[in-house]
Order: structure tokens, then C-alpha cells, then sequence
């Protein structure tokens, strides 16, 4: 399951640029993971050669592309929401085209130009490319549809176009798509199989960055630890690689350690991890580089041995607490966020007191909570009745969200006392004349502004907190 950007789903619209001078007029909003956030940026980049700039008006847009998301029932109503929206100003602007892109694209495919009569066109996540012929096709007075699941794209040769970027951090896909089949999920079906990009496109990609002065980077996939790079081609395929192949393959662990060693100034992030696939070769190298951040993201999804089955997740509670003691033995400072999925089909009060019990043995940092939504064509839709009453999702859910806060909290006192490094991003937001960054442990930390400024690495002694903000002062 792909991390979200944020617990209320949030949509951005994206602003370019231009490098040269474009007559057409871009709007597009992403919604749901960081990698539709990154996908939104390598389709700005397409679009641009196609003489497209984009803008926030969206009343004098010529083309209105949302970047969907699938993982939820209340992203897609959302993104529903939005397209009414559109219908309305189109009536205004009868010549704004509209299009979707994205995980809700390849799951409704052409239902949506039925469905939604405001679509003009529908895209898939692996077909972005071909953007400038289906505009063709809908400029002529045709709809147009590619949702074609591919075997080989990662993009890998397109330079994403940062947009609305901190010039501080940034997103670098290394795959796509997902052989995991979690019974709950829609990536397999939206996203495809999965496929890992070239190491040395990443290094590229890395190496452009840190020219340009951004000062960290996310390494970024649906599970990124299973990177595996052997020329091309899907991993489930590498069974039957040459020898040759096999010999010169490129895995996460090599991955991460070229990385960080070819920008030593720059911190490496990466998400998501699963916990099958996280090795004790990962961890023991982050113990090694210094700028590769003490965070790792690891999603449990539940704490029953029973649900986990259920969910045709590939590790089990015990096999979990062991990877969990590995990472506290071998990175003690290391923070750790998760995933849980509250009332799953058939889920018992017995169940979801493995969970609160689970969560008590980690006391994650951060979390990412939501009650369970039947995502048509999946496994569990199938084959699982959506049995557990939405009123006892509800005060699970609640359960869940209060013991979070407690144990947010319980993490963020560790710091109180300690100085740390933190990496101004933005202005806070709750006064101008604070400054608000992270530090390694993917922690928010706000102090004043002083004489620094965004993109600085500054060290801050923390003074006081909240279950979500260190607030500190600079140390000279």
C-alpha cells in the first residue's frame, strides 16, 4: 500500500516555469501518494515540449488534467467532486479539454468518458508519453483513451519538472507497479507489475538535483526494497535472466549505497519499505552513511496473525517484531512510521487488540490510519463481505488514532534536551518568524529564524515539544 501524502487526502495544483514561451494553458492536481505527486511531474515535463505552461487559474486553462488516486473510496468521491467542478467552468470555457490521469483512469478505464461526460480523454499511469497523441485525438473531436499497462516504462529518461518545489527536497522513482498482492490493494490492477528503473538514470537524475541546490532526496517506489535492476524488464522475469544478468544485477542495498556515496552532502530518504523485504543489509548500511536520514517507513497494516493472512500480507506479527528489534539494535536513534488498516472484513475486537498490542510493543513515531474501504476488483472485494459495521470502524479507528497520539508524543519527548540536526524547508506556519524543517528522523521542528535560510542544515537543542513538533533554538 502506497504511503499517502496526507491523512485528509489533500490535491495540489501544480505551477511551472517555462523554459521557453508556451501558448497553451496546463491546471493539474495530483491527489493521494508521492507517486502521483512525482508522475504529475514527469507529465508537466512532457506536456512542455508540447508548448504547454501550466498555470493556477483554472478558468483560463486550455487543458485540466487530475492526477487520481485509487487506494480509498473517499480519494476517488473526491476527485468526483473535482470533476464537477470542471463541468462547471467548462461551460464557461467550452473550448478547456479535461483529462484523468492516473490509478482512477486504469481502474474505471472507459467508463469514465460514460460515466463522466466531462472527460475528454483518460489516461493510465504508464502511458503519459503518449499525452501529445491523445490531445491530438481530442483537439479533432474524439475522445481518447490509453490505460495500457506496460512491461518496461519507469520514465527513466525523462527529466521531471520540479513543480511547486522548496528547492530543498525532492522525489526520485526507482520503480513501478507491485507484485505483492496484498488482497486489499488496487496497485497491481492500477500501477501493473512491477519493474525497476536504471541505477544509472538514478544517479543522473540524483546528480542534476544536488547541481541545482536541493539538499535531499527520496528514493521512491511501491516497495522499494525490492529494487532490482538486471537491464530491464519485470522482476517476476528474473528468474529467467542470463547469467550474465544475474551476475551484474543491481539490488536496493547496492542501490542506496551508490546513491550516498556519490552525494555525501546530500540526505537520502526512501519509502516505501514492506517487511518481508527489508534485509538486515539495508540497515546495516544506514548505520554506515551518515546522510542516509534514520527513518524507515513500514507498514504493518495489522497486528493479527489472522488478518495479515486474510490480507495475504507476506510476514507475520512475530517475524515483524523481529525486524523491528533488528532496526532498534542496529539504529537505535531510528524513527519508524507505519500503515494500519482499521475494520478489515472479518476483523474481531480479539484482532483489533492485536493491533493496539502491536502498536504498544513499537510505539511508532507516525502513522498512517484509515478504516477499510472495498476497492472493487481486488481480491478481498471478491472474495471478503465488507462485514465489520462502519460504527465499529469507527471507534477503532478512534482507539487506534488516540494510542498514536500518546505514542507520537512518548517520541518526540526522547528529543527534549538533545541538539539535532534539522534542515530548514518553509516558514512555519503558524508564525513568520520561525523557520520549520526536518530533522533525520523525519520529525517537523520549528526554531527562530535568526540569519538562516531555506535549504540550511542547522543545529537545534530542543526545548519543547507537541505529539508532532520539536520547537527548539538554534546552537551557534
Amino acid at each position: 500500500m502506497e504511503k499517502i501524502i496526507d491523512e485528509e487526502l489533500q490535491g495540489n495544483s501544480l505551477i511551472l516555469e517555462p523554459k521557453t514561451k508556451n501558448n497553451r494553458k496546463l491546471f493539474i492536481e495530483s491527489y493521494g501518494c508521492q507517486m502521483n505527486f512525482s508522475d504529475s511531474e514527469v507529465v508537466a515535463s512532457i506536456l512542455q515540449k508540447e508548448g504547454f505552461n501550466t498555470t493556477q487559474n483554472l478558468e483560463e486553462a486550455d487543458l485540466v488534467l487530475v492526477n487520481t488516486c485509487s487506494i480509498r473510496d473517499k480519494a476517488e468521491q473526491t476527485v468526483r467532486k473535482r470533476l464537477e467542478k470542471y463541468n462547471a467552468v467548462k461551460k464557461i470555457n467550452p473550448k478547456m479539454k479535461v483529462g484523468v490521469l492516473g490509478c482512477m483512469a486504469e481502474r474505471l478505464k472507459s467508463k469514465f468518458l460514460e460515466e463522466e461526460k466531462i472527460v475528454d480523454l483518460v489516461v493510465g499511469p504508464d502511458a503519459y508519453k503518449d499525452l501529445p497523441n491523445l490531445i491530438k485525438e481530442v483537439e479533432e473531436g474524439r475522445n481518447a483513451v490509453n490505460v495500457i499497462l506496460s512491461k518496461e516504462e519507469t520514465y527513466g529518461d525523462i527529466s521531471p519538472v520540479r513543480l511547486q518545489s522548496n528547492g530543498v527536497s525532492a522525489f526520485v522513482s526507482i520503480t513501478r507497479g507491485c507484485d505483492n498482492m496484498c488482497t486489499f490493494c488496487v496497485v497491481p490492477f492500477t500501477r501493473g507489475r512491477e519493474r525497476s528503473r536504471d541505477p544509472q538514470s538514478i544517479l543522473e537524475e540524483v546528480r542534476d538535483l544536488a547541481v541545482k541546490g536541493y539538499k535531499e532526496i527520496t528514493l521512491l517506489g511501491q516497495n522499494v526494497d525490492s529494487y532490482l535492476w538486471y537491464g530491464g524488464g519485470l522482476k517476476k522475469d528474473f528468474k529467467t535472466a542470463s547469467e550474465i544478468q544475474k551476475a551484474t544485477a543491481t539490488g536496493f542495498t547496492n542501490l542506496l549505497k551508490m546513491v550516498a556515496e556519490d552525494q555525501p552532502d546530500m540526505r537520502i530518504r526512501f519509502s516505501t519499505s514492506n517487511p518481508q523485504d527489508m534485509t538486515l543489509d539495508v540497515i546495516k548500511l544506514m548505520s554506515q552513511y551518515k546522510n542516509i536520514c534514520n527513518h524507515i517507513h513500514l507498514p504493518v497494516q495489522s497486528g493479527s496473525d489472522r488478518i495479515l493472512k486474510e490480507m495475504n500480507r507476506l510476514h507475520t506479527r512475530e517475524e515483524y517484531f523481529t525486524l523491528i528489534d533488528n532496526i532498534r539494535k542496529i539504529l537505535p536513534d531510528c524513527s519508524i512510521s507505519s500503515d494500519l488498516i482499521i475494520g478489515f472484513p472479518t476483523e474481531t475486537e480479539e484482532d483489533h487488540i492485536d493491533t493496539l498490542s502491536l502498536m504498544d510493543y513499537v510505539k511508532y513515531d507516525f502513522e498512517y490510519m484509515y478504516s477499510y474501504s472495498d476497492r472493487p476488483g481486488t481480491m478481498a472485494s471478491r472474495k471478503l463481505e465488507d462485514d465489520v459495521p462502519e460504527e465499529v470502524k469507527s471507534q477503532r479507528l478512534a482507539e487506534i488514532v488516540a494510542l498514536q497520539r500518546k505514542h507520537s508524543l512518548y517520541r518526540t519527548q526522547e528529543f527534549l534536551g538533545k541538539t539535532v540536526e534539522v534542515l530548514i524547508e518553509k516558514e512555519s506556519k503558524k508564525s513568520e518568524l520561525e523557520w520549520s524543517g526536518r530533522t533525520q528522523q523525519n520529525t517537523v521542528a520549528v526554531f527562530p529564524k535568526e540569519h538562516y535560510k531555506i535549504g540550511d542544515f542547522v543545529m537545534v537543542e530542543i526545548l519543547d515539544c507537541t505529539s508532532a513538533t520539536l520547537k527548539g533554538k538554534a546552537v551557534k
